[in-house]
């Protein structure tokens, strides 16, 4: 057996006094009160000076708090909701506390019995806003200086803007408007974009009547009927998009932004530029390895110019809009993976670029923005760990960057406008959770709360960060957590948890190592719970993660594979006793490892499991693998329904009925495969369950994958 390098090693103890008590399976999955405690929707006011949050009183009652930083004042503003009820006519009272919306420092709005309001927070009084809510918009959406709502509508979109209602929509089949595209890949969330003075609105449109419809049964009904899901598989035809522009000043009809080439590319990160004059679309071809940034008329829709090009062999991203400088409304700044790690460059409106903003082996998370002069520049990044986040400024002129944030362990930072304070909610391995104020050189203005341990009284189990050095040559972060009473002399048996996919990351350096309770539920019942982020995981640049292309599973088995031989060395451990569980990808991962594997593994569990790359959407599919047509090796290879007849051991398959991500038939043609080739194989069915599995029930789920460790591992 090769030896293993282990480059790094974290052990951090749980243990203090009066640690005895256990979780249950409900504690494990749902026991929030569990977790550190911080700031709930936590909002920078109009001004900077000022931040909300929603906090929970002794008596249960929530409240909009509101503090003016210490720095200045620091005066504090509780808001209940009696205080609104009291200021609100009969018919419009809350039966719940509203999200605060802010246009002020001192005044947020909100809809109550369809119609808007503002309260002032110094003088408890509310006021009639120029807009209501008649057209029925679903989660409305509001423009910051209290003029109106926009949102989605059963038909498509619409707002109401000085109460002047409009709504746009089509009732045809297969036609969408005002929504997110493009299976929401590329960065897309929504589908609509007002201009930043709210005088336009720019939106999706797509058609996806082309498309293959695919049934997800109503079980509830009787007899039971079908909904019918537009779902573009890979190789398949995908659907056409297109972006139009509504005036919100008139009547006028949309304009349609005249984009040229095979209608099934893809319309990503569409931008305004500050002048409402132009808009910007990402256009990127369905192979996804080209991508244009165009620039179009706002009035015409006409085409003006492609301001740059990016091409590769493998793919192109690009998963945020153009972001323009305050100060110079000609230069913008532009995210790119060209280099091989997520960076920032900056570009003129000609298409010229400026300067790469920022470089090195570590990618940027985060842009948070400029400071008033325009010439400092606030991000999160790798730079210091890849299982670390930090604030940083970047000198724009010369490059130079400081980390503001120095203590090690996660930051996750909320900016204000100017980038002159920073609320820092951070935690590490020893540290449960501190939310902090700081100023735009790093320096502490105050500690807004330091959570306490909520699992003080709690018998917990070790838990070990390290890595280890892989086939390839890189460093795989791995996580651990060892049985409570560990003696390491006896051998436990071991369950791997991963997921090993694009666009996530499982072992970072936040408390409980950016895991959750169930790992140390299962350490409480004589587990090691082991997990590794392999080739093909966030965060590590492009290489790392598109080592998959072409052939997703093999890399990352290859990466897992690293993981368990190291777990075998260690005299702690039973090797006989390996079970393995995933969701989604790591259902795919699961899958992939008992039977292309055969033997590592005793027990698995695979929820919501890929098992045939064809069957997957077009856009995360082609992506990773080329189209079938393109690839029949890599698909052949990664089908595991071809694999079935080599399952050794027991696994339990489990999915959502109702799942419209990896659609139900995935599982049950492998299901179908199995008592084909006489292969015993457990199956499990949340018949009105999604891709995942959440609210009450998600204690059921979670209460069968132990027991089918404790019954089997």
């Amino acid at each position: 057996m090769r030896k293993i390098s282990i480059a790094l090693v974290v052990f951090i103890s749980f243990f203090g006094f009066a640690q005895d008590q256990l979780l249950s399976i409900k504690d494990a999955i749902s026991g929030y009160h569990l977790y550190p405690r911080g700031l709930y929707d936590a909002q920078w006011l109009p001004g900077g000076q000022w931040f909300s949050q929603v906090a929970t009183l002794d008596d249960g009652q929530q409240t909009i708090e509101v503090q003016e930083i210490a720095v200045t004042k620091g005066r504090n503003i509780s808001i209940t909701l009696t205080d609104i009820n009291t200021s609100l006519p009969e018919d419009a009272k809350l039966v719940r506390l509203p999200r605060a919306h802010w246009i002020t420092a001192t005044e947020f709005q909100f809809v109550s019995a369809k119609k808007g309001y503002a309260y002032n927070i110094e003088e408890k009084t509310s006021r009639r806003l120029s807009f209501d809510n008649e057209i029925n918009l679903t989660n409305p959406q509001y423009f910051a200086d209290g003029s109106g709502i926009y949102g989605e509508t059963p038909k498509g979109f619409g707002y109401n803007r000085n109460n002047k209602s409009t709504e746009i929509g089509l009732t045809t089949d297969g036609i969408v408007i005002g929504k997110a595209v493009h299976r929401s890949e590329f960065g897309i969330t929504k589908g609509l974009f007002p201009s930043p003075n709210f005088t336009k609105m720019a939106y999706y449109e797509m058609d996806e009547r082309m498309v293959t419809n695919y049934p997800l049964y109503e079980l509830t009904d009787t007899p039971a009927t079908a909904k019918m899901l537009r779902y573009p598989t890979a190789g398949a035809k995908s659907h056409h998009v297109i972006v139009r522009i509504k005036s919100m000043n008139d009547d006028t009809p949309p304009i349609t932004i005249k984009t040229v080439g095979d209608p099934e590319q893809y319309l990503t990160n569409v931008s305004w530029t500050p002048d409402e004059k132009y808009i910007l679309i990402a256009i990127v071809n369905r192979a996804q390895n080209h991508m244009w940034l165009n620039m179009y008329d706002a009035e015409s829709g006409d085409f003006v110019k492609t301001l740059f090009e990016e091409k590769n062999e493998k793919y192109v991203e690009p998963e945020h809009p153009a972001v323009f400088l305050k100060n110079d409304p000609s230069s913008f700044i532009w995210w790119s993976e060209r280099d091989g790690y997520n960076h920032l460059y900056l570009y003129d409106l000609n298409g010229t670029m400026i300067k790469q903003l920022t470089k090195g082996n570590w990618v940027v998370t985060d842009l948070h923005g400029t400071n008033k002069k325009g010439d400092l520049l606030y991000i999160s990044a790798t730079k210091d760990s890849p299982l670390e986040r930090h604030l940083y400024c970047v000198n724009m002129k010369n490059g130079k960057m400081k980390n503001l944030t120095q203590t090690p362990g996660y930051h996750t930072v909320k900016a204000n406008a100017d980038c002159s304070l920073f609320i820092d909610d951070y935690s590490n391995t020893t540290t449960p959770r501190e939310v902090r104020l700081l100023d735009s050189d790093g320096n502490l203005k105050e500690i807004i709360t330091k959570a306490s341990n909520p699992l003080k009284d709690y018998k917990l189990g070790e838990m070990e960060l390290g890595k280890l050095k892989g086939n390839s040559g890189d460093d795989l972060y791995y996580r651990v957590f060892k049985p409570i009473d560990f003696d390491p002399t006896k051998k436990y048996p071991v369950v791997v948890y991963l997921y090993n996919g694009p666009h996530l990351q499982l072992i970072t350096k936040k408390w409980l190592g950016g895991a959750n309770l169930w790992y140390q539920y299962m350490a409480q019942q004589g587990y090691v719970v082991f997990s590794l982020d392999g080739r093909g995981s966030a965060d590590r640049g492009f290489d790392f993660e598109s080592a998959i292309h072409r052939n997703c599973g093999e890399k990352e088995m290859e990466d897992q594979l690293t993981g368990v031989e190291w777990l075998k060395q260690q005299q702690w451990v039973d090797s006989n006793r390996l079970g393995v569980h995933g969701w989604s990808y790591g259902g795919f991962m699961t899958t992939s490892l008992m039977t292309r594997h055969p033997g590592v593994f005793k027990v698995g569990v695979a929820g919501g499991p890929v098992i045939d790359w064809s069957l997957y959407e077009v856009m995360y599919t082609e992506r990773y693998m080329d189209t079938p047509q393109e690839n029949p090796e890599g698909y052949e290879l990664t089908n595991l329904k071809n694999h079935v007849q080599n399952l050794e051991g027991k696994l339990l398959m489990i999915h959502g009925g109702q799942d419209d991500v990896v659609l139900w038939q995935h599982s049950l043609q492998y299901l179908e495969k199995a008592v084909d080739k006489g292969v015993q194989l457990d199956y499990f069915v949340y018949p009105n369950h999604e891709h995942n599995v959440f609210g009450k029930d998600r204690i059921h789920l979670y209460q069968k994958v132990s027991n089918y460790f404790f019954d089997n591992l």
